[in-house]
């Protein structure tokens, strides 16, 4: 197994793994990827993934694992539709060094799904194998989940708990608009009061958590960009939130 990238993840990977695995670092030598054929972890931030992929060998990139949040899909169709493996990790590393603690199975999709399942088990982090279907359906939840509760946490000065209890009708309309929207996108049904029950729920779980807008490009601005493009959607809740904390773009 070929790990890329030794951060918080990364490193907890390196360090539980039940077999050796060779990790790989921006300034060192990647040739083992050319002689090998194991998996290729890519632990890396989502602006690090081009980077990432130059470096590694045409022949090799259907062996690559991503597992980062955010929305990838267009990034992938840019880079020719690489037939790869995707995971969403359902455990928290604080920091470096620290033990993953597992919020339930992350699951994957693609050519390794099944080996990476295997792995992460065997480090006593719960994975699973699912279908395109269901994985469509779980990022877009966890994609909600970061995007509105990123934005609802600045917008409203709240944690995610907060914002559940005492902003309940504001996030409401926020994840319903971004649930519509991007299941739309992502062609699949979903049933949008299940999925802002599962998102409260979380939520509630880890009420002292403070999120806030990052990675603008894989998680607000996949919707931001989707509404542009469809002039029959409305985000009226999600601009205006974004507009009262400074990250609405310019709209074109």
């Amino acid at each position: 197994m070929f790990v890329i990238g030794r951060g918080r993840i990364g490193g907890a990977l390196e360090q539980r793994s039940p077999t050796p695995c060779t990790v790989l670092l921006r300034g060192g030598d990647w040739g083992a990827l050319d002689t090998d054929d194991e998996p290729i972890v890519v632990t890396t931030r989502n602006d690090d993934l081009d980077g990432v992929l130059d470096r590694v060998p045409e022949a090799r990139r259907r062996d690559v694992v991503l597992i980062q949040n955010g929305m990838l899909r267009p990034w992938l169709v840019e880079r020719g539709g690489i037939p790869l493996t995707r995971g969403l990790l359902f455990f928290a590393v604080a920091s470096v060094g620290a033990t993953p603690e597992v919020g339930g199975p992350s699951p994957f999709v693609g050519p390794h799904a099944e080996a990476m399942v295997r792995w992460l088990e065997a480090m006593k982090l719960d994975a699973r194998v699912v279908s395109e279907r269901q994985f469509r359906e779980i990022e877009l939840e966890k994609l909600v989940w970061n995007s509105a509760f990123g934005l609802l946490c600045e917008a409203c000065d709240a944690s995610v708990g907060e914002v559940v209890e005492e902003h309940a009708s504001t996030f409401t309309r926020l994840a319903r608009e971004l649930i519509v929207l991007g299941a739309d996108a992502l062609e699949i049904e979903v049933n949008v009061s299940t999925m802002l029950d599962s998102l409260a729920g979380y939520s509630r779980s880890i009420a002292d958590y403070r999120g806030a807008v990052k990675e603008f490009r894989w998680r607000n601005g996949w919707f931001v960009g989707l509404a542009q493009a469809r002039a029959e959607w409305s985000l009226s809740d999600h601009y205006r939130l974004l507009e009262a904390v400074g990250k609405l773009p310019v709209l074109t």
